[in-house]
């Protein structure tokens, strides 16, 4: 069986391939007749084995839009874990016992209820003893099998984790600071929660089993090590581990220390439990922890050494950051010599200073932090023009925390931005063009302007010669630009990137001037405060954009190449009309906060940055959070709200008491 399993996660895996290079790549890696030999291959497996994983080509599992995640109360409590760092003490609790030591993985744990077979309910672990229904989401996690071949009754949990690597990749898609992710745990348990799972689906989802709750066949469940091997034959990933006993604890927890770094999936710990399942429940549970296993967490390795200098590195948003450059030391078997200092507000709360004796660790052994500073001289001094073009830098304060920025307009970072922003989705939506081909483009000269994007069939044979290019790649972006030649007024006028021109107030300022662009691109200080959310700051920015004759120019130029067309009115009810509100922090229910911005914005509500007296309402998940702007809501008597409440409201289409 278990041969059987590895084989269908491998079709899978080679038939997902196939399909992605050919429908959304535009490339062939396997023949007609190949893919349909192993798809059938797959189809004869998933008969014979009664196992059908979540991500298989021969399953299609719908797409669903909840109003809300109902609630759900556990069968058997879920306890936290006690907790260890001293292995020693690992070594004394498992006595002459048998063990099974595993990651501690960092997600969102989810209990499992599987009936004749099929998946029929996923639940969160939510306080331990009520969860969220997340039946749906979880069958589209990637590797979850939602068919099994046993036929009885079996409730499980495991671990839905998101990888570093998804992680890092969805958090480089969002611009806004504020709105960045803190951690793959965060993303996973908003991907989880998500009342549309095609959101789940996107975000790359996996689950690891841990352990049987409850299986119709005793035998199965008796040891630890037993039920993990026997899910494993039932299609499941299981959480990586080792069986051990006092002999070798030791060894283990150090061969565990020395894969972590390696692990693309986050884990913050191992937890070690008996193997014999029935003598661990005799055990009984504390008051708070369960008494048949127990967490391990690592001890920071930490070392101390001297601060060189701090690098100040611009990225393209104009944001500067510090990194520290330290005298090289050892971590986790790694050679460490720098480690982001984040913002302003950390490096001085540290009181950095050049020569400053500090402490340097790995946080969960990978990325490097500054732990400590002995010394404390705060002698660094904060730059006054940009390392990239020397132009004048500036301090801003978001959320209460200090961030350094260049104020140059012309800087070659922020000329990258600028390119990268007019392409965007929800501006021009140019498919192909990421910031790193853009880069390569302004490189060889192929790009200059907005215009010269429309130009690109000039240089064609020296694209399709490029890295990365070939005909099909080349075709693809010709075809999208072209696609982009048909616009509107809102996208145009968003594209350009204006202060304070958000795709929301590109939106109002079109509508007000009819979408017609001559108005548009004339409008007046005393016409575009006359609208609503349009401010003497924003309206003032305007019309300094358009009187700059560099940039009237790179208009003229761009209209050479592009049609404008009427944007149609929404059809959405406009139960948000004149209501402003402000949203911070990670969302749930949503794709990222651009999302629930576009609904509020297409049911006629505004969504601005800060909070004011102006506001209606603070969006925030978190609603007892010290932030800056739940304190001043806080302070203005401004209502904070969950999207769950947000949700109520739009589903029945009424706010109370406006």
């Amino acid at each position: 069986m278990d041969e059987k399993v590895v084989r269908i996660k491998e079709l899978v895996n080679r038939l997902n391939e196939a399909s992605k290079a050919y429908y959304q790549e535009n490339r062939e890696i396997m023949s007609n007749y190949e893919y349909d030999k192993l798809y059938d291959e797959l189809v004869e497996l998933e008969k014979e084995t009664g196992i059908v994983l979540s991500n298989s080509p021969t399953v299609k599992v719908g797409y669903e839009l909840l109003s809300s995640l109902p609630k759900e109360a556990h069968e058997q409590p879920m306890l936290s874990l006690d907790k260890t760092k001293d292995v020693n003490a690992l070594v004394e609790w498992l006595g002459d016992k048998k063990g099974i030591l595993s990651w501690k993985l960092d997600g969102l744990t989810i209990v499992l209820t599987y009936s004749n077979g099929e998946l029929i309910k996923a639940v969160t672990r939510g306080n331990g003893e009520v969860g969220e229904v997340v039946t749906n989401n979880a069958k589209v996690f990637r590797n979850l099998p939602i068919r099994i071949s046993y036929k009885g009754n079996l409730v499980l949990r495991g671990e839905a984790v998101i990888r570093y690597s998804d992680f890092e990749k969805i958090n480089r898609e969002i611009e806004n600071v504020d709105a960045k992710y803190k951690n793959p745990r965060n993303l996973c348990s908003g991907s989880v929660r998500q009342l549309n799972n095609r959101i789940t689906a996107e975000r790359n989802v996996y689950f690891f089993a841990f352990q049987i709750v409850k299986v119709d066949e005793p035998e199965i469940g008796k040891f630890r090590s037993r039920q993990l091997n026997w899910l494993k034959s039932q299609g499941f990933d299981v959480v990586e581990f080792k069986e051990v006993d006092s002999s070798n604890l030791e060894q283990t927890v150090k061969w565990f220390s020395e894969q972590v770094v390696k692990n693309d999936f986050p884990a913050d710990g191992l937890v070690l439990a008996y193997d014999d399942v029935e003598y661990g429940r005799s055990l009984g549970t504390t008051a708070k922890f369960p008494r048949d296993s127990i967490a391990f967490k690592w001890q920071d390795e930490v070392a101390e050494t001297r601060l060189i200098k701090i690098e100040w590195s611009a990225s393209r948003t104009g944001l500067i950051n510090p990194i520290a450059i330290f005298e090289p030391v050892e971590l986790e078997g790694t050679t460490v010599k720098r480690a982001s200092v984040h913002n302003i507000s950390v490096m001085e709360s540290l009181e950095l200073g050049i020569g400053d004796t500090i402490g340097v660790y790995k946080a969960n052994m990978i990325i490097p932090q500054i732990a400590y500073n002995l010394t404390k001289s705060g002698n660094i001094e904060i730059p006054e023009h940009c390392p990239v073009c020397g132009g004048q830098t500036q301090i801003r304060q978001e959320n209460g925390v200090k961030f350094l920025y260049c104020t140059n307009g012309e800087c070659p970072a922020k000329h990258i931005k600028s390119l990268v922003h007019f392409v965007s989705r929800d501006a021009m939506g140019i498919d192909g063009l990421s910031e790193a081909t853009i880069e390569k483009f302004v490189e060889k000269g192929f790009i200059k302007d907005y215009a010269d994007i429309f130009r690109l069939e000039r240089f064609r044979n020296e694209i399709v010669k490029m890295e990365g290019f070939g005909e099909k790649s080349y075709s693809n972006l010709i075809s999208s630009i072209n696609k982009a030649r048909k616009t509107n007024a809102v996208r145009l006028l968003y594209s350009m990137g204006i202060p304070g021109i958000g795709l929301s107030n590109a939106k109002r300022i079109a509508g007000y001037f009819n979408h017609e662009w001559g108005r548009i691109e004339n409008a007046t200080f005393e016409e575009l405060i006359n609208i609503d959310g349009i401010g003497d700051i924003m309206a003032r920015d305007f019309v300094a954009f358009f009187k700059n004759e560099r940039n009237r120019e790179r208009i003229r130029e761009l209209m050479a190449e592009i049609e404008l067309e009427k944007e149609t009115a929404s059809d959405k009810s406009q139960i948000f009309r004149d209501i402003t509100f402000v949203i911070t922090g990670s969302v749930n229910h949503f794709k990222n906060r651009a999302e629930l911005k576009k609904v509020i914005e297409e049911r006629g509500g505004r969504v601005t940055e800060s909070v004011t007296s102006n506001t209606n309402y603070l969006i925030n998940n978190d609603i007892n959070s010290t932030s800056a702007k739940n304190k001043k809501a806080k302070e203005l008597g401004i209502p904070i709200i969950t999207e769950e409440q947000f949700l109520e409201w739009l589903n029945d289409g009424v706010i109370p008491g406006e």
